[in-house]
């Protein structure tokens, strides 16, 4: 028997006064992957993350994290890591009174992958964390979730605003936690090539609702991209069609080009944001 999922969310709805931040959510997140959760900014990737978390909850709709709702108790949140936009920390703690702190919160706390990822970060265990790069900031935020040594860990665009070089360093370090862990991870951004370089699993959100999902390798193999929505073969959906790039869903088509991930999500999001465009079926 298949573990159950990691997360799963049945016609998922949460509503801000009369703006709807999730519309109607279904969605199945296998263990052991990580997740990329990619959407413009507005699409309710922050909104989905913190239901996850339990730091807000559902108008309607159900959603189970690990098998029991978000946040059910202590030993609950435990099992649940997570890594802000932000990537918050206390400027005034050194990096080794963070170590403390989390050791003293969590009981799962494991103090050897803290110091040794400290360690491989370059971090000294003396500096107060105000006078950190934002890269070494974000390394802080990844090695505490880290050490709670949780089987689900949310991060919402925690490398947005690095440069080029700390946010490969810190979506190796995401990728070698995860497997060293067994865990799963959810990592939402809105660049697409960070999903692309690191995730296995894909989630497109957008206006609220999610527009694909599913395994990469099944994403990719099941999508084409052709020159003409008239090469499509019959019972193919076209998913989005322009001059020069059509992306098309079903059966492997003659003459068709595999379809990049950034590609691939692209035209879900600009079905999306364009309803004039939006597919139709062969």
């Amino acid at each position: 028997m298949n573990p159950p999922p990691v997360l799963h969310a049945e016609r998922l709805t949460k509503r801000y006064g009369r703006r709807t931040a999730l519309a109607d959510c279904d969605l199945s997140v296998p263990r052991g992957h990580v997740v990329g959760l990619v959407g413009p900014n507005g699409a309710g990737k922050s909104t989905l993350l913190q239901l996850v978390c339990g730091l807000i909850t559902p108008t309607s709709g159900t959603l189970s994290v690990l098998g029991s709702p978000p946040a059910a108790d202590a030993a609950h949140l435990a099992r649940v890591g997570f890594v802000a936009q932000d990537t918050p920390v206390y400027a005034s703690l050194t990096v080794a009174e963070h170590l403390r702190m989390g050791a003293w919160l969590n009981p799962s706390w494991d103090v050897a992958l803290a110091r040794r990822r400290i360690t491989e970060a370059g971090l000294d265990p003396g500096q107060r964390a105000g006078r950190l790069s934002g890269g070494q900031r974000a390394q802080l935020a990844l090695t505490i979730a880290a050490a709670k040594r949780p089987e689900l860990v949310v991060l919402d665009e925690p490398a947005a605003a690095l440069d080029p070089l700390a946010r490969r360093d810190f979506l190796r370090g995401l990728v070698d936690f995860v497997r060293e862990l067994g865990a799963t991870a959810v990592l939402s951004s809105h660049l697409l090539g960070d999903v692309a370089q690191v995730c296995d699993h894909l989630v497109v959100l957008c206006d609220g609702r999610v527009q694909v999902a599913g395994p990469v390798t099944d994403l990719l193999a099941t999508h084409h991209r052709v020159d003409d929505p008239a090469a499509a073969p019959a019972g193919a959906e076209v998913v989005w069609a322009e001059p020069g790039r059509v992306v098309v869903r079903g059966p492997a088509v003659r003459g068709g080009a595999p379809v990049p991930l950034e590609e691939l999500a692209l035209a879900y999001l600009s079905r999306a944001a364009h309803p004039a465009g939006a597919a139709v079926t062969r």
